[in-house]
């Protein structure tokens, strides 16, 4: 048995390079940007497991306005397996003096038991789709009605993302945005924003999401737009299963489901949001 201790503290941007490396060696998809996301946000609670002074592993909380605890990046690295590390860690998480309503999180194969002993609850689940090599797109006609997000059209977005995903992740939009502003678009009909597709650029793929909108006709033009600069790249997606028509959609231009999620809550879901004006989610350590 193994007998060494591990302490738990809390993650730092100095710790970035060797979660990095935890990321790396998973085939994951984040990159320092999204660590520098979750790390800087003092309310959000990083938790870094240490063995022998060496980070060993990794689990995150977002604070999304006090209403939603979202659990994300949580990651052991492979010698140090069997050991109840993640445990340990999400343990520590959830005994964090908490003032959301609700704990989610989206849930691998894997860890959906793990989860449910824990006592969350499944509430709908969500296909990786991957285009190794995007090649064409249909034909559509925009009518100048999507456009870039600019600065003044930043808060009407958060306000969208806020009703949609049932609450307010004004930190997390405000960065996607700044970050990726040639990725980030919105869709407008007098005047009134109908949808909005968001993006970044990931260690292996591209990836767009997330996308809400009015329909699945305008999420399809959000999406196509997004995909008009990344000929011959390779782009991840997540989309929610409710959504078929948008499904068999992607399948025809070269997308392929490579695995799911269960999106899942613990405690209660007082704020679902608007599942039917979600398509595709910002990736399962953002929600």
């Amino acid at each position: 048995m193994n007998n060494t201790t591990t302490k738990i503290r809390h993650l730092q941007l100095a710790d970035i390079h060797d979660a990095m490396n935890l990321v790396l060696a998973e085939s994951w998809n984040q990159t320092e940007k999204d660590w520098e996301i979750l790390i800087r946000e003092s309310q959000n609670i990083c938790l870094a497991a240490i063995i022998d002074n060496q980070l060993v592993g990794t689990a995150t909380a977002i604070n999304y306005a006090n209403s939603v605890s979202w659990i994300g990046m949580v990651l052991v690295g492979k010698n140090y397996r069997g050991r109840g590390i993640s445990k340990i860690l999400l343990n520590e998480l959830f005994d964090k003096p908490q003032t959301c309503k609700s704990i989610k999180l989206d849930a691998t194969p894997a860890g959906q038991p793990v989860y449910k002993k824990l006592g969350f609850t499944d509430e709908y689940t969500i296909s990786r789709m991957v285009n190794s090599s995007f090649a064409s797109l249909p034909n559509i006609n925009f009518e100048n009605t999507i456009q870039q997000i600019r600065q003044e059209d930043i808060s009407a977005v958060i306000e969208f993302d806020k009703q949609v995903f049932g609450a307010d992740r004004k930190q997390l939009i405000q960065a996607f945005i700044n970050d990726f502003p040639q990725k980030s678009w919105v869709q407008k009909e007098d005047n009134n924003i109908v949808g909005f597709a968001l993006g970044r650029q990931g260690n292996r793929h591209h990836q767009i999401g997330p996308v809400s909108a009015i329909s699945v006709f305008a999420a399809q033009q959000l999406i196509s737009k997004a995909l008009q600069s990344l000929k011959g790249e390779s782009i991840v997606i997540d989309v929610l299963d409710d959504k078929p028509k948008l499904q068999a959609w992607l399948t025809s231009i070269g997308f392929v489901k490579q695995r799911y999620f269960t999106r899942m809550f613990r405690k209660n879901n007082p704020s679902p949001g608007k599942i039917n004006s979600q398509f595709l989610i910002a990736g399962p350590e953002f929600g």
